[in-house]
């Protein structure tokens, strides 16, 4: 007996140390800026969706090669035009245990809409939403919406009951610096779910074992540790203290790749970087001229045509980037190569048309960015800042972390600012909707044209597709016509890990852990 339970003793030893597929993976994963918030439906913001995507789920997805797919949804229907039924799979549990049903999505939806949400301008045309049985859900919208399935890939779908428990029926105000329950606390359905939140410092995701999908990945553990400063993140990644970066610095990106134990990959994002200038003020906030040159159409031109992107291309992006004439990128329904032709560089011409609009000495004004959202975004701000002196523009620079700038920025405080905005929807309608819409939520330099609005209407409710499409090239030609943004360029990401760490890139700059190895 005692024999017996020596082999006992010996065979549980070998289980528990032998190598095995099935040890503990962990990814360490860093950026330079964290998720501003776990509520996902308070900030619709790059990082912030990457850390909900791995956590919550929504009736449809986009897979790998950024087609839509089911997720929460098994398959659809539209009855008529402006009706829809979704049909739920019948075995999705919350990481807690408890199952999802159809009024766990109508929550959602409804939540998504409040006014406090980031995301109400995406399903702005849902006009109803209800529970047909236990996994049913109709949704009908106020017109014919031929985008509604790209739109609710992005509507994450959160448990009622969890919500209601802890208070946060409505989404956190991030706006107004409201901090609630789940703006540091998660519950979805997704692969992973959140054990530990240290904002700014370190967020654990660990595998959920209730998760209803077939598991492709074998990680245990995700450890999101932001790290702000470039060298500081790299110097991480090559002595093993991280595993992956999906934002790598381009100065950095030849030693990473050189060095034998890592690797690295690049791809074009979907992402336009612009600068954007208030035009409805009256004066300046901090100019000196005592009136507001943005309101001059030819002050913009001029500060257009004297930024040299090829040089920002060259010195500050060192080739990783793609000089931009609107701000969309190729593959995004609407987009014309045409239309993405810059004015030409031409520091002549730019002083000619600020002489014309009556600055012929130029003028002064602060130019806010931010230093840890997107690739290089201080560092082109401050390559603006220099060109645009050589047409006697006195630009102050202004930088500083991401999560003050989009709040001072909504709060209507910037005259001339840096941003840069994606496409989910990988529809028109989207850029329109948020950035040019009179009065919408992100549109800060007070754009307004009557056609343009005209325009975005059919883009949300025509499904003739020529019509649709000719709406979106009128609309196109009068914004780039107007110059209310200045376009830079279209982001390229690039993504440096170590040579065993296998997480596929995607043009939204989203890793999915799901199809993620460590090997």
């Amino acid at each position: 007996m005692k024999f017996k339970n020596f082999i006992k003793i010996l065979l549980a030893f070998l289980i528990i140390f032998a190598p095995s597929n099935g040890i503990a993976k962990t990814i360490k994963w860093s950026m330079q800026g964290d998720s501003l918030t776990l509520d996902p439906h308070a900030q619709n913001e790059g990082p912030t969706t990457q850390v909900s995507r791995q956590i919550y789920e929504a009736l449809v997805t986009r897979g790998l090669d950024m087609s839509i797919g089911p997720q929460l949804a098994t398959k659809w229907k539209a009855v008529d035009p402006n009706t829809w039924y979704f049909f739920l799979r019948d075995d999705v549990k919350f990481s807690n245990g408890q199952k999802m049903t159809s009024e766990d999505v109508v929550f959602s939806i409804l939540r998504a809409k409040q006014p406090t949400s980031d995301f109400k301008e995406y399903i702005s045309t849902i006009s109803g939403v209800k529970a047909i049985d236990n996994y049913t859900v109709q949704i009908k919208t106020s017109k014919p919406n031929p985008i509604l399935l790209n739109q609710l890939s992005n509507i994450f779908i959160m448990s009622k009951k969890w919500s209601t428990d802890n208070f946060v029926i409505a989404p956190q105000n991030w706006d107004a610096g409201q901090e609630t329950y789940s703006a540091t606390n998660a519950l979805g359905t997704g692969p992973f779910k959140i054990t530990l939140r240290e904002p700014n410092t370190k967020t654990v995701f660990k595998k959920n074992s209730k998760w209803w999908g077939n598991v492709e990945h074998n990680i245990t553990e995700i450890q999101l540790l932001p790290i702000k400063n470039a060298a500081t993140r790299v110097a991480a990644l090559l002595s093993g203290e991280i595993d992956i970066v999906t934002d790598a610095p381009v100065q950095d990106l030849n030693r990473i790749s050189s060095s034998g134990g890592h690797k690295v990959e690049s791809t074009p994002q979907m992402r336009t970087i612009f600068l954007g200038m208030d035009q409805a003020a009256d004066q300046l906030r901090t100019g000196n001229t005592g009136d507001n040159p943005f309101k001059k159409k030819e002050v913009r031109q001029a500060l257009y045509q004297a930024i040299d992107i090829e040089a920002i291309k060259k010195k500050v992006m060192r080739g990783l980037s793609e000089p931009a004439g609107i701000i969309t990128f190729p593959g995004v329904t609407g987009y014309t190569k045409a239309l993405d032709k810059r004015l030409p560089y031409d520091v002549g011409a730019a002083k000619k048309l600020l002489a014309d609009a009556g600055y012929p000495d130029g003028f002064e004004v602060e130019l806010r960015c931010p230093n840890d959202r997107y690739v290089n975004d201080e560092a082109i701000c401050t390559a603006v800042v220099g060109m645009l002196g050589k047409i006697g523009v006195k630009v102050n620079l202004f930088a500083q972390t991401k999560s003050k700038h989009f709040k001072e920025l909504k709060d209507n405080q910037g005259d001339f600012y840096m941003l840069g905005w994606g496409v989910p929807t990988l529809d028109s309608h989207y850029v329109f909707h948020y950035l040019y819409e009179t009065d919408a939520s992100w549109n800060k330099v007070n754009f307004s044209d009557a056609e343009v609005d005209a325009a975005i209407r059919v883009m949300e409710g025509e499904v003739d597709l020529d019509k649709r499409n000719a709406a979106i090239a009128k609309a196109w030609k009068i914004v780039r016509d107007n110059i209310a943004y200045l376009p830079l360029h279209h982001q390229v990401i690039s993504w440096a890990s170590k040579s065993n760490v296998d997480v596929p890139i995607r043009p939204n700059n989203e890793p999915l852990f799901r199809f993620s190895k460590v090997n």
